[in-house]
C-alpha cells in the first residue's frame, strides 16, 4: 500500500533540491549538539520517511531514496518504510554500503551533496570531504530543506533552565573554569568553543530540560582568558538564573546569534574545538579566519571524574534506587500470575518506586523492559501497539534508571518470574560470575577498561560466547546517562582513544547473554573507581560498588561457579541484605532475606 503522504513530502524535498542545485540530501537524526536524543523539532528524517526509531540516516536523490539504520531497527523500519519508496539499508549486513561507500559510488563527478551543517558533526562533514574528493564534490551546508516544507512543525526547544547549587554539585563555575583554561592554554590556544550539552551543564552548574531523559539546556559557550560568553535562550531564563549569570561575570548572548559572533572574532587566535560534538556549520565558520586547534574537549575528562560532594550525594541517592527497584522486584515475584502486568505496566509500576524518593526529577532513559524473546533485543522498547504480557514463567530483563538531585542512576536486572530451564541457569550464573568478577577487580594505575574488560567476559568466553557490545561507561551526575570518555571494552579499533582510569571515575558493569528467539540476560551495577594501596609496585586501584540489588538466586546456579566467585556471591548479597534491609517492611525483609540467599541452589526452581 502507497503512503502517500511522505511521498509527497519527499517529491516536495527533491523540488527544493532542484532549486538548490542539490544532487543528493542527507538528513541525520541529529540535534545541532550531536546529542544521543533528539527533541521533536529536529525529527525532520522521520518527517521525510516515516520511520520513528531513534537512529538512521536518510538519503535523498532525484529518482531515489534510502535509509540507514542498525540491526535494532530492521523489523521496524521495513514496517515503517513500506509504501514509502525509501529502500532499508541494513547497516553491518554483507554487501550493504555504508553511505560514504554508497555516494562513492553513485555520485557523479562534480555533483553537490547538501545537508543541513548544524546537524552534521565537523569530524563526519570532514571525511565527506576526504572520501569524495577524487570526485571533485561540492557541499552545500547552509541550508534545512524542510524550513519551507514542513510548516506544522514543533517549535524550537527552550525549556526552563535551573541553576544547582553549589553545596549540590561541590565546586563553583570559578573554579571549574580555572581548571578548563588551564588545560585550554597548554594547548597554546586563545579561545575554547564548547559545544557539548552535557559538558556546558556541568561547567556552568545549570540544568534544562531541552532533551529527553538528559537534563541539559541548548546552548553554547566561548571562553577566554579575559571572559566567558553564553549563548541561549534568554527566554529559558527567568531572573533567578539571569541574577546567577551576571553574578558569575557569564556574559549572555542568544542562542542564534553564535555564527555571527564567531564570524567577528580577531583573526589571529588559536581557538580549541572537539570535532565530533562541534557542528560542521561552525566548524567552517571558524577555520575562515582562525587557526583551529582539534582536541577532545578538556571538560569531558574533568567531568568524569566525580568530586567528593558528588560522590557522597551519589552514593545517598544510588542506595534509594537501589530500594526502588528491590521493591519492584518484591511487588514483581508476589503478583506475577495474580492479577495481569504487561512490559509495560511493569515499567510504569517501577518509575512510580522512584518517585516516592522526593529527590526524583525523571526517567535518565526510556526503561527497557523484555519478557523472555524479547530481552534477546539489547535496546527493546515496548510499545502499546507490540509488547508481551508476563507469565510466572521464564525471564524478564529491566533496564532503567533515575535522574536524582544527587545522582544520575543506571541499573539492570534480569528476573525469574518462575520456572527457568537449567540452560538458562548456567548463562544466568555466567553472566552474574562476569559483574562479581569485575566488582572484585584489582589494578594498578595506568589501565584503561581495555584491560579490565576480560574479567566481566571470561565466563562467557570461557563457554565460548560472547555479547556485542561493551561491558560499561561512565555516568553523569544528575546528566546524561552514557557519558565518556571512559568505559569498558576489550575490541581495539584504528585511532581509538582509550582514557586511563583515574580514581573518582564512575563506571557501569553490564555483562549479558542474548539468545535470539529465546531469552537475554543483563546484569548492571554501577561502580567507582577509587586508590588502594601505594607501594614500590606503584599505586593499586579497585572499585567501589553503588548498586545494591539483589542477584535472583533463581536463576542462579551456584554448581557453575568457582569458590572465588562463590565467595564474591555471598559478599555482595550479604551487604545487599545489611544495606536494604532496615528500610523494608516485615514481609519485605523475610523475603530479601530468601532473596539474597546463599547456599547450593541447583535444586531449586
Amino acid at each position: 500500500m502507497e503512503n502517500k503522504i511522505i511521498q509527497e513530502r519527499l517529491a516536495a524535498l527533491r523540488v527544493q533540491m532542484q532549486a538548490k542545485g542539490i544532487d543528493y540530501y542527507m538528513v541525520p537524526t541529529a540535534d545541532f549538539h550531536n546529542s544521543e536524543y533528539v527533541n521533536d523539532y529536529f525529527k525532520v528524517r522521520e518527517y521525510f520517511c516515516g520511520f520513528t526509531g531513534s537512529s538512521g540516516t536518510l538519503l535523498v536523490w532525484q529518482d531515489g531514496a534510502g535509509l540507514w539504520t542498525d540491526g535494532r531497527y530492521f523489523i521496524q523500519a521495513e514496517h515503517e518504510l513500506a509504501g514509502t519508496t525509501v529502500k532499508l539499508f541494513r547497516m553491518r549486513d554483507e554487501g550493504v554500503p555504508t553511505i560514504t561507500e554508497f555516494l562513492q559510488q553513485n555520485m557523479k563527478q562534480k555533483q553537490t551533496l547538501g545537508f543541513d551543517g548544524r546537524v552534521i558533526s565537523a569530524q563526519a562533514g570532514k571525511d565527506y570531504e576526504k572520501k569524495l574528493a577524487d570526485k571533485e564534490i561540492s557541499i552545500v551546508y547552509d541550508s534545512d530543506l524542510s524550513e519551507k516544507i514542513w510548516t506544522d512543525r514543533p517549535g524550537f526547544p527552550a525549556g526552563k533552565v535551573t541553576v544547582l547549587d553549589e553545596e549540590l554539585v561541590g565546586r563553583s563555575f570559578e573554579e571549574k573554569r580555572q581548571d578548563v583554561m588551564s588545560k585550554v592554554e597548554k594547548e597554546e590556544a586563545a579561545g575554547f568553543l564548547l559545544t557539548k550539552l552535557d559538558d556546558l551543564m556541568w561547567l556552568f552548574n545549570i540544568r534544562g530540560c531541552d532533551v529527553e531523559c538528559n537534563p541539559v539546556a541548548i546552548c553554547y559557550a566561548y571562553l577566554t582568558k579575559e571572559k566567558s560568553v553564553l549563548f541561549i535562550q534568554k527566554s529559558a531564563l527567568d531572573d533567578k538564573v539571569t541574577a546567577y549569570l551576571e553574578k558569575k561575570g557569564i556574559q549572555v548572548e542568544e542562542y542564534g546569534s553564535i555564527v555571527e559572533y564567531l564570524q567577528k572574532l580577531p583573526a589571529e587566535g588559536k581557538i580549541l574545538v572537539d570535532d565530533r560534538f562541534c557542528s560542521y556549520c561552525l566548524y567552517k565558520t571558524l577555520a575562515e579566519k582562525q587557526s583551529l586547534i582539534e582536541k577532545r574537549n578538556p571538560t569531558e575528562l574533568l567531568k568524569a571524574v566525580k568530586n567528593s560532594v558528588e560522590l557522597a550525594n551519589m552514593e545517598v541517592m544510588y542506595l534509594k534506587d537501589s530500594l526502588a527497584l528491590t521493591r519492584f522486584i518484591y511487588w514483581l515475584k508476589t503478583n506475577i500470575g495474580k492479577t495481569e502486568i504487561t512490559e509495560i505496566t511493569a515499567a510504569d509500576k517501577l518509575e512510580a518506586f522512584r518517585r516516592e524518593a522526593p529527590e526524583f526529577l525523571g526517567l535518565s532513559f526510556p526503561t527497557i523492559g523484555g519478557y523472555m524473546a524479547n530481552a534477546a533485543m539489547m535496546h527493546y522498547e515496548a510499545t502499546p501497539e507490540s509488547h508481551a504480557v508476563l507469565a510466572p514463567e521464564g525471564l524478564f530483563l529491566v533496564d532503567s534508571g533515575g535522574q536524582y538531585l544527587g545522582a544520575t542512576t543506571d541499573v539492570t536486572r534480569t528476573i525469574a518470574l518462575g520456572p527457568v530451564s537449567d540452560e538458562i541457569k548456567m548463562h544466568y550464573t555466567a553472566v552474574a560470575a562476569g559483574m562479581l568478577q569485575m566488582t572484585n577487580a584489582r589494578w594498578l594505575h595506568g589501565c584503561t577498561g581495555r584491560n579490565l574488560d576480560i574479567l566481566a567476559r571470561q565466563p562467557m568466553w570461557n563457554m565460548n560466547m560472547d555479547y556485542k557490545c561493551g561491558t560499561g561507561h561512565g555516568v553523569g551526575y544528575i546528566l546524561n546517562v552514557h557519558e565518556g570518555p571512559q568505559g569498558l571494552t576489550w575490541q581495539y579499533s584504528d585511532g581509538m582513544h582509550e582514557t586511563i582510569i583515574e580514581p573518582g571515575m564512575d563506571l557501569t558493569n553490564e555483562p549479558g547473554i542474548y539468545i535470539e528467539g529465546s531469552h537475554g540476560i543483563r546484569i548492571e551495577n554501577v561502580m567507582v573507581a577509587e586508590n588502594g594501596v601505594k607501594n614500590e609496585y606503584g599505586q593499586f586501584m579497585h572499585f567501589r560498588t553503588l548498586t545494591w540489588v539483589p542477584l535472583d538466586m533463581d536463576a542462579l546456579d551456584e554448581k557453575y561457579l568457582t569458590d572465588t566467585q562463590r565467595e564474591y556471591l555471598c559478599a555482595y548479597q550479604k551487604e545487599v541484605f545489611e544495606k536494604l534491609s532496615p528500610y523494608l517492611n516485615d514481609e519485605e525483609r523475610e523475603w530479601l532475606r530468601n532473596e539474597t540467599r546463599t547456599g547450593n541452589t541447583s535444586s531449586r526452581s
